[in-house]
Formats: C-alpha cells, structure tokens, sequence
C-alpha cells in the first residue's frame, strides 16, 4: 500500500505536534520546579527575617527591664 502525499504530510504535522508538545511539557515541568524553588527560598527569607525581627524586638525588652531595675 502507497501512502499518498496528503497522508504523509498529516503524518509529519502529527509528528512535529507531538514533539512540540513533549517539549512544552518538559518546559512546563522544568519551570514549575524553578518556581518552586524560587518560592522556598522567598519563604526562607521571609521567615528568617521575621525571626530576626522577632529576636531583636526581644533584646529591645530585655534591655529595656534592664534599664527599670537599674533605676
């Protein structure tokens, strides 16, 4: 059986679809794992920055009982 022209152009297209859309699969997955760790490290900055903040609002009243007792 002879393919005719039509059918191996339909072929090609199907073929170029399907590894266009591997490829924005791949990409999809790449990028949602860069997000992902983008979104750590913006989490990780967050709560470090709030614990720093927390710990020196705490050295803040420390030093300030401090100073009460002294006077």
């Amino acid at each position: 059986m002879r393919f005719k022209t039509v059918q191996v152009i339909a072929a090609l297209t199907a073929a170029v679809a399907f590894i266009l859309a591997f490829m924005s699969a791949g990409i999809f997955l790449v990028s949602s794992l860069f997000m992902a760790v983008g979104l750590l490290a913006v989490g990780w900055l967050a709560w470090s920055l709030v614990r720093r903040i927390k710990l020196w609002g705490d050295i803040q009243q420390i030093r300030e009982r401090r100073r009460k007792r002294a006077t």
